[in-house]
């Protein structure tokens, strides 16, 4: 099915080349080889190697004994086959050796370089591996499941860098900076209190995102020396691997792909799904980069002198309404979901892809792997492109997505201020007119009747078709931490920052949309100020496991707002037209005041009636109470008041200073 969806794809969109001319005018002529076979096909008996590079006048296979001494065994010459694809098949077992190509075109010979679908590599990604991948599967991979999920509208989504989580002395993980790390049960920090998955599984989150995990350059991180230099890791090499870094042995291809899959059994076991956070809108490097190597300059765009395009602000673009870039994109992401059980994907700068791309993938994803895949990205770019805006997967053109999610930067920056000017107030740090954007936040920008359009910060018109379509955030690994981010934009005192802070994540948590937490929130974590931590030492990007018991009550109040969303299903209404009938602002209350009613059993809820009130006034703020009786549900610090014996609210309230109150109607 996937097969014939991505052939009529590129039929409409008139991609199919001339190929019986060897000489190509321009990109758009390039052959479109439609087979599933690039790269190796392994078997005890003999491997087939094929790599399209339509430009080459030649192509070579060197297989060596290992992946990173002088040890080469081979050298063949392939033979070009159909539309642009050279191949050739090595009899007998090559199970454990490696392998690289080099191509000559237009007189120059370009450097040796792993094949752009390698499976496996050796260390720092530089040669391709030939693998049985079924041996790298541990036991009862074959039978893994995903853990349930019902709707989209149940996602609470953690970012986390694999590093980050377990590098910290007080960690109590073995396996620290690696794969493993992620899945070990039962740490604690010195104090007694649970660490790493335990910790993950406590607060309560549905799925943890995971930053660059596949194979990135070794100029951030030397994998022979992993602990030497820190990187997030946009800087993509090998697309199909995981990255050696976070494995016990990154000399053996073998051991990051067996390591990975038990991370992802672990987290899985432990209720927890994964997502990856890819990066096809650019490689990490350039010209010498493995695409640019096979195929040189298909696999990007470039502007009318000749330059390459740079909307990714890293060096370059990749050109994914190109055919065969936009088939290579397909089926990394099957490959991850197929092989590693990957449960959806972030797709980084999403926004210089083009709209086509995203939903054929998204649709392939969801239709033929798993309905409940979850993609989202980033609707902008780093810059401009010489793709037409039209065809760009922006935040604007969310409605064109279809199934995949976008993030709302208007929450985001109308919670704790823009994230261009860090000293910026936003709602929960005091600045005024605000009151608009976050009620677009709360109903998942989607649309709604109560909401001046004309007064939110950077939408002008509701972007989701559903509210699964929007990622409602106030923090990621991008900029400051939320904590950070409050310290250096106000001069209140750590008591109120921590109000502050709980009361920007009660508004992501009790918003329609899908809720994403950067990790260690929960703990009020530090960066100690920097704004941009990607290579900053390891010590200002882990979480210091020290400070949960000092934050335990932060805690807990992020693990309760987490509860209370999964036990009351009026916080995730699947549908704009339900949001519309069921959820109600209340208007005329005081300045830096959103208030709103979830109506009438909303989506099934048992509760009738729940009134969510978001104070930022720094001051006791009393509101009118729309008719009817009210009990305290949740009140400042305070969950599940309403099982206590406590006096009906009628007519007004006073409600607490930054803070959130939630309220039951009788």
């Amino acid at each position: 099915m996937y097969r014939l969806t991505f052939l009529l794809l590129l039929y409409t969109m008139n991609f199919y080349a001339q190929t019986h001319h060897p000489d190509y005018k321009s990109f758009e002529d390039y052959p479109v080889y439609e087979k599933y076979d690039l790269g190796l096909t392994y078997t005890a008996a003999a491997s087939t190697f094929k790599v399209y590079s339509p430009a080459a006048d030649r192509m070579n296979l060197y297989i060596y004994a290992d992946g990173h001494t002088d040890s080469q065994l081979e050298k063949h010459t392939m033979t070009l086959g159909e539309k642009g694809v050279w191949e050739i098949t090595l009899p007998g077992d090559y199970h454990g050796k490696y392998y690289n190509f080099q191509i000559r075109a237009g007189g120059r010979t370009l450097k040796r370089v792993p094949d752009p679908y390698a499976k496996a590599v050796g260390l720092n990604g530089e040669r391709a591996m030939v693998l049985d991948l079924a041996t790298t599967n541990p036991p009862g991979w074959e039978n893994e499941k995903r853990p349930p999920l019902k709707s989209f509208n149940d996602i609470v989504i953690y970012e986390l860098h694999i590093r980050d989580l377990s590098a910290h002395p007080e960690s109590g993980i073995k396996n620290k900076r690696k794969f493993l790390g992620l899945g070990e049960t039962g740490t604690k920090n010195k104090e007694g209190v649970a660490t790493g998955l335990d910790h993950l599984k406590d607060l309560g989150v549905t799925h943890v995102h995971l930053l660059p995990s596949f194979d990135f350059m070794e100029r951030s991180v030397d994998e022979a020396h992993p602990i030497e230099k820190y990187n997030w890791g946009y800087d993509p090499q090998n697309y199909n691997v995981p990255e050696g870094a976070y494995a016990t042995d990154p000399y053996d291809g073998a051991v990051r792909i067996r390591e990975f899959k038990e991370m992802v059994q672990a987290l899985h076991a432990n209720g927890i799904r994964v997502v990856m956070d890819v990066v096809y809108n650019h490689t990490g490097m350039t010209q010498t980069s493995v695409f640019n190597q096979i195929a040189p300059g298909y696999y990007y765009r470039f502007w009318e002198d000749g330059k390459f395009a740079d909307a990714s602000a890293c060096g370059n673009e990749t050109a994914s309404e190109r055919p065969m870039v936009r088939k290579f994109i397909f089926e990394s992401m099957l490959h991850w979901c197929r092989e590693y059980h990957i449960d959806g994907f972030r797709i980084d700068l999403m926004g210089i892809h083009d709209i086509a791309t995203i939903n054929t993938t998204t649709w392939v994803l969801q239709k033929e792997i798993d309905k409940s895949i979850f993609v989202y990205g980033e609707g902008w770019t780093g810059g401009d492109s010489p793709l037409p805006y039209e065809d760009r997967a922006l935040k604007i053109h969310a409605p064109k997505l279809e199934e995949a999610a976008v993030f709302s930067d208007d929450i985001r920056d109308g919670l704790k201020g823009g994230v261009f000017n860090a000293k910026e107030k936003g709602f929960v740090s005091g600045a005024p007119n605000l009151e608009s954007t976050v009620r677009f936040g709360v109903v998942g920008a989607t649309f709604h009747s109560q909401i001046d359009y004309g007064a939110v910060n950077y939408s002008d018109a509701p972007f989701a078709n559903r509210p699964d379509q929007c990622i409602i955030y106030a923090s990621c690994h991008d900029n400051h931490t939320l904590y950070d981010r409050l310290v250096n934009s106000t001069e209140a005192d750590e008591v109120t920052i921590g109000k502050m802070h709980r009361l920007a994540n009660a508004i992501v948590l009790t918003s329609q949309g899908v809720p994403f937490l950067h990790a260690g929130a929960e703990m009020m974590r530090t960066k100690n100020g920097i704004e941009n931590s990607y290579k900053s030492p390891e010590k200002f990007n882990q979480i210091d496991w020290s400070t949960k018991q000092k934050h335990l009550d932060h805690f807990n109040y992020y693990k309760n707002l987490i509860t209370l969303r999964r036990e009351h299903p009026a916080f995730r209404m699947p549908t704009s037209e339900m949001i519309q009938k069921h959820l109600e602002f209340v208007d005329g209350t005081p300045t830096s005041v959103v208030a709103f009613q979830l109506k009438d059993h909303a989506n099934g809820d048992d509760w009738k009636n729940i009134l969510v009130v978001y104070n930022a006034n720094p001051e006791e703020t009393t509101i009118d109470l729309p008719k009817g009786k009210w009990q305290k549900s949740v009140w400042e610090m305070d969950f599940g008041m309403e099982k206590q014996e406590q006096q009906f609210l009628e007519g007004s309230v006073a409600v607490p200073g930054i803070g959130m109150v939630v309220l039951v109607g009788k």
